[in-house]
């Protein structure tokens, strides 16, 4: 996924491109969705061994045909200096001029890279926001239909009420993704995961009703689900070339350790005796955590381009700093 992410965004235009890092993650979501019902008609009629053999056939083709198919990354390419840069060779590009603003950063191990002066606040707020968010979105997956169900839902309508919440997060993905690029996108998560907590603390006042309970988890799924989508995108952006899948991997493995400790969790706060009410509503406090990350590293990124954009102090080279946000 991460690897994904970083090709997507190196190939998307700065106007659209969260748009397009969050469509591109949603054939993630409608994959999983997708290979559920494809391993129940595999089951049923060729049994278990033939959900093995298409799921591991699969890949194997995709992988041939991405390594035919699927060109390298322009900007790795001018930066690895490849004798011919182009995704689009037989395009006429006569008198156009094209500018890869981050270029100009020397040669650095990309680990360390990430915790580089004007990268090191960015990458310690990623970290937190990606590591409350995956440990809400999968503390909701794994115990969602097992809450509903304690409550008094039916397990059918406990199945379908968490279902929704998927669906909210493919919708959620893409909406947000159109926000962040016509808005300030720090601010745009900030404000999804807020909602998020609050709705998600929502639910669990309505436990009683599963119309209403589907309306409140649709709307978490958007906000959180949806908003760790546009996460995704945002530290893409973030990141300069030379460290991006680095850091967006980092990133994400951090998280993985919030999924973790997410799914474990539920257990523990079942065997707690909590009233639904409260147990949701704990569970919404990791998103006001991340609302708070995100609107701390907007404020960091202001605060960084306004540095950029100061005259040299008096006795300095007066040499530019590279920006971190890619191609502009």
């Amino acid at each position: 996924m991460p690897n994904a992410i970083t090709l997507t965004s190196e190939y998307c235009p700065v106007r659209i491109r969260s748009l397009l890092v969050t469509t591109m993650f949603c054939g993630f979501t409608l994959g999983s969705a997708l290979g559920g019902f494809a391993a129940v008609a595999l089951l049923e009629f060729y049994g278990w061994h033939s959900v093995l053999l298409v799921g591991g056939a699969m890949p194997i083709a995709l992988g041939l045909a991405l390594i035919a198919l699927l060109p390298e990354s322009v900007r790795y390419m001018v930066r690895a200096r490849w004798a011919d840069a182009r995704i689009a060779p037989q395009a006429n590009l006569a008198g156009r001029h094209f500018v890869l603003s981050d270029l100009g950063i020397g040669k650095q191990a990309t680990l360390l890279r990430l915790f580089a002066l004007a990268l090191r606040r960015g990458t310690a707020l990623l970290w937190v926001t990606f590591f409350m968010s995956l440990l809400v979105i999968y503390l909701l997956q794994s115990w969602m239909p097992t809450l509903f169900k304690t409550s008094g839902m039916s397990m059918r309508a406990s199945a379908i009420v968490a279902g929704v919440f998927q669906v909210g997060g493919t919708l959620g993905a893409i909406a947000l993704g159109w926000l962040m690029d016509r808005f300030n996108p720090s601010a745009v998560l900030a404000a999804a995961y807020l909602l998020a907590g609050v709705f998600i603390a929502a639910v669990g006042h309505l436990t009683g009703n599963p119309w209403l309970a589907s309306i409140a988890v649709f709307w978490a799924g958007v906000c959180v689900s949806g908003t760790q989508v546009g996460a995704n995108a945002l530290s893409a952006a973030f990141y300069p070339t030379e460290c991006r899948a680095t850091g967006v991997s980092l990133a994400n493995g951090v998280g993985r350790c919030g999924s973790v400790l997410g799914s474990l969790a539920g257990g523990s706060m079942l065997a707690l005796g909590l009233s639904m009410s409260s147990l949701f509503t704990l569970v919404g406090v990791p998103c006001f955590i991340a609302a708070a990350t995100m609107l701390l590293f907007g404020f960091s990124q202001r605060q960084t381009d306004f540095s950029r954009h100061q005259p040299p102090a008096a006795g300095s080279t007066g040499k530019a700093i590279p920006t971190p946000t890619g191609a502009r």
